[in-house]
């Protein structure tokens, strides 16, 4: 296993440990995406905390000065921790590894939906409902518009896809046919 992928599983489940014990947990996730995007979307702040040149020590000043007070303590000392040992990179890791640690912790799932229009409140709650009872997880529901599909819905949840969309029921309908075709 990659070191990196091993380092940030520690960092991660040290982190879930104190959000759990601050009853943060939500706040920390939410903190974390944040700074995944804007990392990755900044590319001179990318660059700037990647650079070999500029001390750990200026890096973390700067991180102190930025978001002390718009982050928790443990997000921001997290940050430090892996400017000061040069592993800000595995940040989008660290987050993921979270992710899965809380989500195994506190009995939910992420449930991606792909579907070709948007859905009313009532259509979400439906299925939070079916999969939740489907899972025994608590389901938070994360919406695509997708407008490959023609009509019904996709649902990912961790490797399992759920296809209820119209493409893939034609699909299993062709491959049946070939079936029968064939014997």
């Amino acid at each position: 296993m990659n070191n990196d992928i091993v380092v940030a599983k520690r960092y991660a489940k040290a982190l879930f440990e104190v959000a759990q014990e601050q009853n943060t947990v939500s706040q920390v996730e939410e903190e974390l995406k944040v700074m995944v995007e804007l990392i990755q979307g900044d590319r001179e702040l990318d660059a700037f905390l990647n650079h070999p040149n500029v001390e750990s020590d200026v890096k973390n000043d700067v991180l102190q000065k930025t978001l002390e007070g718009k982050m928790s303590a443990p997000v921001l000392n997290t940050l430090k921790l892996m400017v000061s040992r040069k592993r800000i990179g595995i940040l989008p890791v660290l987050l993921h590894d979270f992710v899965d640690i809380a989500n195994e912790k506190l009995g939910r799932a992420n449930a991606v939906v792909h579907t070709p229009f948007a859905l009313n409140p009532e259509q979400e709650k439906d299925l939070i409902d079916y999969f939740a009872k489907l899972t025994g997880k608590t389901i938070r529901l994360e919406t695509v518009l997708d407008s490959s599909l023609i009509g019904g819905v996709t649902v990912q949840i961790g490797d399992r896809v759920y296809d209820g969309s119209l493409k893939g029921k034609l699909d299993r309908l062709q491959k049946s046919l070939k079936q029968a075709q064939s014997l």
